[in-house]
């Protein structure tokens, strides 16, 4: 099985994506190794010169005036675990958990920490042997989240539950049956660095922007269908058109649509077609370029937090010292979360209105709702799409400023990151229902043109043949909510391509 060796600085999203869904297996480099274990003993020395450290020597948060004594760092530690784990479930799926452990496991590699290194060997192991502990997504603020990955501090006690073999089962036996042995108790500061991660946010974030890269590149092509479908143009993604603009989003689009429109019988004169399309059409490149603009955006600034510490305080090795930060602090990333949300609400926007206009003659030139005689067609499922797209837009209000003063109000920022992503999530899986329903649309409209001899695109045609292998023609009304599921099943799994 392949391995990927975690430096703390290197880790890319196509390493990211195969630790956490092809389960490849992790191993910490020697560097990094050697870095942790200088750290540590650079964290003890600081210690023992008298310099008060927070979290190891003193509280956290508002009970940073307590000292915490060296008689007590096993106790005061393993209290911290216990009193952060007030998170609320639900509980994130298994490869979102895989990807909170991976996002910690590498920012602790950096050094900045001083975590005790057997514990990153311990978040390894967790990964390797597939032991995944239940997180749960609600209880954190976005300013590192702590009342949930405290969870995976259980586990590395040997307490809690974790999901094993598809199974829910106590930590303790599943770490028993793999022949690992849970750490008897925590060293100095273990528990604050353990707890204090953006870990489950960024974690969730990666996922999410991968199935969005995916979507994404299915909407061109479900696009490039309808596009069929409405007899439309395709001269507004001409390259020198685009080129008059030149935004790189747009460019990259429009390069996407004509290769899906290789061959198609919209390249030919037809004295039916309108000169100019609905905005909801005419304007793609410039809509799904936006959000491509904003993927990219957004990814570059996670793939940086995925190589850069969290931490606070933060251990500075080369001037052996430690400083209070507030690095925790992934508003640059969220924000452009929120800036993709406000995005893709434009999208499905636009696939909203593009099924509206594949069901009116007055664009197509087709029966009306594309219903053949004595069928009546797609006249509801209009209604099912609008409702998903308002939803859609209530999800992509901001909410990043939405925090009020905590712990005796010293806390008195945050950034809701988990909540930023978990909508960002729901959204993406309404945006899906919504390209369902234009697929649906669009591959009866397509088999109009068919009827009437005409030739479909390389890449539509596959499209739709494979619309086809899992919903008929429209030849007679039938339930169509199994119609919707089984096509956002199929952009689910990458089956359009």
């Amino acid at each position: 099985m392949e391995q990927i060796i975690l430096t703390g600085r290197s880790l890319t999203a196509e390493q990211f994506y195969r630790v956490v869904f092809e389960k490849a297996r992790v191993s910490i480099s020697p560097e990094a190794q050697i870095q942790l274990k200088n750290s540590r003993q650079l964290l003890f020395d600081l210690a023992d010169s008298g310099v008060p450290i927070y979290g190891l020597s003193t509280g956290v948060g508002w009970n940073k005036d307590a000292a915490v004594p060296p008689s007590h760092y096993a106790e005061y530690n393993r209290k911290l675990i216990l009193s952060h784990c007030a998170g609320l479930p639900p509980f994130a799926r298994e490869e979102e958990v895989r990807a909170a452990l991976l996002t910690r496991l590498n920012i602790f590699l950096l050094g900045a920490t001083g975590i005790s290194p057997e514990i990153p060997v311990f978040y390894a192991d967790l990964l390797n042997h597939q032991i995944h502990p239940l997180i749960p997504e609600q209880g954190s603020v976005g300013q590192a989240d702590l009342g949930l990955m405290s969870f995976v501090g259980l586990t590395i006690l040997g307490e809690g539950e974790v999901y094993y073999k598809g199974e829910i089962t106590e930590a303790k036996l599943a770490l028993q049956h793999e022949g690992l042995a849970p750490l008897n108790a925590l060293g100095a500061r273990d528990g604050l660095a353990i707890v204090s991660t953006n870990g489950l946010s960024l974690g969730q974030g990666m996922l999410v922007l991968k199935e969005l890269e995916d979507l994404l590149q299915a909407a061109d092509l479900i696009f490039c269908c309808a596009l069929e479908a409405l007899n439309g143009n395709v001269s507004p993604f001409n390259p020198a058109v685009l080129q008059l603009k030149g935004d790189e989003g747009m460019l990259e689009t429009g390069a996407a649509l004509r290769k899906h429109l290789v061959g198609s019988f919209l390249h030919q004169p037809d004295t039916k077609r309108h000169l100019q399309d609905p905005l909801c059409f005419r304007n793609i490149a410039h809509i799904h370029g936006a959000v491509r603009e904003m993927l990219a955006y957004t990814k570059e600034r996670m793939i940086r937090a995925l190589n850069t510490t969290e931490d606070n305080p933060s251990l500075i090795p080369d001037e052996r010292r430690i400083s209070p930060t507030a690095n925790f602090d992934p508003l640059n990333w969220v924000l452009g979360m929120e800036g993709l949300a406000i995005a893709l609400s434009h999208m499905a926007h636009a696939a909203g209105h593009r099924v509206a206009r594949l069901g009116n003659p007055a664009f197509t030139e087709l029966p009306r709702f594309l219903a053949p005689d004595g069928v009546l067609g797609f006249a509801t499922i209009q209604k099912v799409c609008a409702a998903q797209f308002a939803k859609i837009r209530h999800l992509s209000v901001p909410a990043s400023i939405d925090s009020f003063a905590l712990a005796g109000e010293i806390e008195d920022k945050g950034t809701n990151a988990p909540y930023v992503v978990q909508r960002l999530r729901e959204m993406s899986d309404s945006l899906r229902n919504i390209l369902a329903i234009e697929l649906m649309h669009a591959a009866q409209g397509q088999d109009f043109r068919i009827r009437d001899g005409k030739t479909l695109g390389e890449d539509t045609a596959i499209a739709h043949a494979k619309v086809r292998e899992v919903v008929p023609f429209l030849d007679k009304d039938r339930v169509l909510t199994n119609d919707v599921i089984a096509l956002h099943d199929l952009l689910a799994k990458g089956g359009l391509f």
